[in-house]
């Protein structure tokens, strides 16, 4: 057993939910309650473990990417004991979930690029289209197609995937570009946004969600989400925008929990 360990509290379960309730995610393959994913060439399996979970194999790689994946930096505790009605009862219903995060942040726009303007299960099933025909099997995990090979493809093998043309023109654009995608992490939200949205095709919704789904930043706010804007007029009675300042400093993790409750 390679026990790695991650923050209390921390439910396996509920933080790998996202990985297959709206179908299975080849990238993040759930089998028999285990999680299989494409690190460094190799089939990494996360298995729940008393105190964190069990990474087969583990070795520096492994160690990073789980933990980024697992939301291991979320202060959680502090999150809880700020959480006020009516998110006090999502709160406590999701107890121990680390909203997890893209590990790569060209597969992260990818992904958002597939959903746009569809469901998330006719998305899922798109992205799943795409790994099988542009990744890469590994053991029981998939490795998301590479920048170079989206790149190398072309718009015409997106398409056959499931992507619309248009969408298959941005993700192709994108993985040919010169932006340095891994460079983001180290600038300002602002500019992550600006850097995103330079690119055409996409806009602050992605943005957004880049931010909140593969860096992990405390203050992104998808204030484009259908769902938060329900959440802002049922459950509070304003308007999103209002709804993320009432909601500093933890607009990430509280938008993440009203979107799984």
């Amino acid at each position: 057993m390679s026990l790695l360990r991650l923050p209390e509290p921390f439910d396996f379960s509920l933080s790998v939910r996202r990985f297959h309730v709206f179908g299975t995610d080849l990238a993040y393959r759930l089998v028999d309650g285990v999680v299989h994913r494409a690190i460094g060439g190799r089939d990494v399996r996360i298995a729940p473990a008393e105190g964190g979970v069990d990474v087969e194999p583990l070795d520096d790689e492994a160690r990073r990417v789980v933990l980024h994946m697992l939301g291991a930096h979320y202060d959680l505790p502090a999150f809880y004991a700020w959480a006020e009605a009516p998110l006090r009862a999502v709160v406590e219903r999701l107890h121990g979930f680390r909203p997890p995060l893209h590990a790569d942040p060209f597969e992260a726009l990818v992904t958002s690029i597939t959903a746009q303007q569809i469901s998330l299960f006719s998305a899922g099933a798109i992205r799943n289209r795409l790994i099988e025909r542009l990744g890469e099997r590994v053991g029981d995990a998939w490795a998301f197609p590479t920048r170079a090979r989206v790149a190398e493809a072309g718009e015409g093998e997106l398409v056959a995937a499931g992507l619309t043309r248009r969408k298959a023109e941005y993700a192709v654009a994108l993985a040919r570009s010169d932006d340095d995608l891994h460079e983001l992490r180290a600038r300002s939200d602002d500019e992550v946004r600006a850097r995103i949205v330079a690119h055409r095709g996409l806009g602050p919704w992605t943005a957004e969600w880049f931010l909140a789904r593969h860096l992990g930043r405390p203050h992104a706010w998808p204030a484009g989400d259908l769902v938060l804007r329900k959440a802002a007029a049922t459950l509070y009675g304003v308007g999103v925008d209002d709804l993320g300042t009432m909601l500093h400093p933890f607009q990430n993790l509280s938008a993440q929990y009203l979107l799984a409750g």
